[in-house]
């Protein structure tokens, strides 16, 4: 692409009905906490078992190409030394998922682990004029794990989409919480707490970032904690907003993250952008906001108060279009600045939208049809 194109990405906001249709309609699956974790994922992983061996030839196939065939030999010999020193009952809901996929443990460990690394997302926070909290965000999967020329798509981008799951985890009988995730994955990245809070998390692109994070835990220090088990546990213990961003804030993390939190209360958003140690609270309404109205806050990869870089700005279509679009239909306003390109791109893979006061969840698939920006 030339540089006119590069200018030319956003070509105005998306406008449409909130959500249209249900050919793109997400699954329900229930995980119940008070199974052995060895059995949780069973009657999921099984309806996707298949879908989760593509994805690991996918994976297999491009590292391959990359690197050489000794890759997955490494991950099935070394990968398992690893998931033992992950903190229970993770371990064991890996084995099972594991078992029930007919993988090996090295390759669902890997699995897991990739959704601490490549995740490229856009979340939004909002007041509506109904005071209540509003909570959206593009899950963007894949990049530079395979480009297909022929159909312009992302290959692992491709391979994910029919993983994408809804998950009520459930607790004495009760749903917890709710969340879309990927079939085969045990942490969140996006989830609901019915009448508490809502959550999601973005990746924080930083040279002292997980890479580095992960090679001190192989290395015996583990003092850190894992993103997705790190808002796992929020999502399960966690019993309000300020108590979830209490958690989220304290502990040292393997690798950089944004976490961007929503309640049940007007002006209860926030971003916590987090390094592995240390951490930075933006409030909605905060004198400190920046290029940002008193009513909304947004997140992608890049801290937020730095300009974007030029070839990946989604952050100025997304206040331009929030803005256009104001307070009045909150739902309508976040699926459409969700769906404007390039916040849409080859990456993404599914919108949520939240409300945690209402306890309403709703997440579709996305598939952004060329002409799309890759990313």
């Amino acid at each position: 692409m030339d540089c006119r194109s590069l200018r030319n990405v956003f070509q105005g906001c998306y406008d449409e009905e909130y959500m249209p249709g249900q050919k793109n309609k997400i699954p329900t699956y229930r995980v119940d906490l008070d199974l052995p974790p060895d059995e949780r994922w069973k009657q999921l992983v099984l309806e996707k078992q298949e879908d989760i061996v593509n994805l690991l030839a996918n994976m297999k196939n491009h590292t391959d190409l990359i690197f050489g065939v000794s890759v997955f030999r490494l991950v099935n010999r070394y990968m398992p030394l690893l998931t033992k020193t992950l903190p229970k009952p993770y371990y064991e809901e890996l084995v099972g998922i594991a078992q029930y996929s007919n993988c090996t443990i090295g390759e669902i460990t890997l699995f897991n682990l990739f959704y601490e690394f490549f995740s490229v997302c856009t979340s939004i926070v909002m007041e509506g004029e109904d005071g209540q909290m509003y909570h959206g965000r593009n899950l963007d999967f894949g990049l530079f794990l395979g480009w297909d020329p022929k159909n312009q798509t992302w290959l692992t981008t491709e391979y994910l989409r029919p993983l994408v799951v809804n998950v009520d985890f459930v607790k004495n009988k009760e749903v917890l919480f709710s969340t879309t995730t990927f079939a085969g994955y045990l942490g969140i990245l996006t989830a609901l707490k019915r009448n508490k809070f809502s959550l999601t998390i973005n990746e924080r692109f930083k040279l002292n970032g997980g890479y580095i994070g992960l090679t001190e835990w192989i290395l015996g220090r583990r003092n850190h904690r894992w993103m997705g088990l790190l808002t796992r546990q929020v999502m399960e213990e966690a019993d309000s907003f300020k108590a979830a961003q209490k958690m989220l804030i304290e502990p040292d993390l393997i690798a950089p993250v944004y976490f961007i939190l929503a309640g049940t209360k007007g002006n209860q958003g926030t971003i916590i952008t987090r390094g592995r140690s240390d951490s930075n609270i933006l409030d909605i309404g905060s004198n400190r906001t920046r290029n940002f109205q008193s009513w909304f806050l947004v997140q992608t990869n890049y801290d937020n108060w730095l300009n974007p870089p030029f070839y990946d700005d989604r952050m100025g279509p997304a206040v331009t279009c929030l803005n256009k679009w104001g307070q009045k239909n909150p739902k309508n306003t976040l699926f459409n600045v969700l769906s404007t390109r390039p916040v849409l791109n080859k990456l993404t893979v599914y919108t949520t939208i939240m409300n945690p006061a209402q306890g309403t969840f709703e997440s579709q698939i996305q598939d952004c049809k060329s002409p799309c920006w890759p990313w």
